[in-house]
């Protein structure tokens, strides 16, 4: 299961000296989520249920051969960020990813949690911006289909 929020970041934050992953990642399907992933020199490929805050969510390894096999039947666009890992109070972590091609420009905070209830009860740092958590226009499956982070396809 995956309980997460999401925020749209107005600034981006000071990442610098921060753990972080390149991330490439491309969609199989996105009704439901089917998506590939290569995580530095890792690679997923993840099933994802309906949902805003929480759904279902199932990964499986693959090896490189594979994720290469499967990226050429993906639709719509590859994405890729970098995801900063930035420590909160409460042992929670935010993931801020910074994207880069189309979607240069673009930031995004995500925190992940145990449950719904310490979901909602979570106040985000200021820093955060505008929560964008029920907004599909920010969900990377609605993204990699090729329109503008703000929804406009282009």
């Amino acid at each position: 299961m995956e309980i997460e929020r999401k925020f749209l970041l107005e600034q981006p934050p000071q990442v610098a000296g921060c753990a972080s992953k390149l991330i490439e990642q491309a969609y199989l399907c996105t009704d439901p989520v089917v998506r590939i992933r290569k995580e530095d020199d890792a690679y997923y490929m993840t099933y994802k249920g309906g949902g805003m805050m929480v759904r279902e969510e199932y990964n499986l390894p693959l090896n490189e051969k594979a994720y290469a096999h499967l990226l050429q039947k993906a639709d719509g666009c590859i994405l890729t960020k970098r995801r900063y890992l930035i420590p909160l109070s409460g042992g929670l972590t935010a993931e801020i990813d910074q994207f880069f091609g189309k979607y240069e420009g673009l930031w995004l905070a995500e925190v992940e949690f145990s449950s719904a209830e310490d979901a909602q009860a979570f106040i985000p740092p200021r820093w955060f911006g505008r929560e964008v958590t029920y907004d599909g226009r920010y969900h990377n499956s609605n993204m990699s289909k090729g329109g503008s982070a703000d929804g406009q396809q282009e």
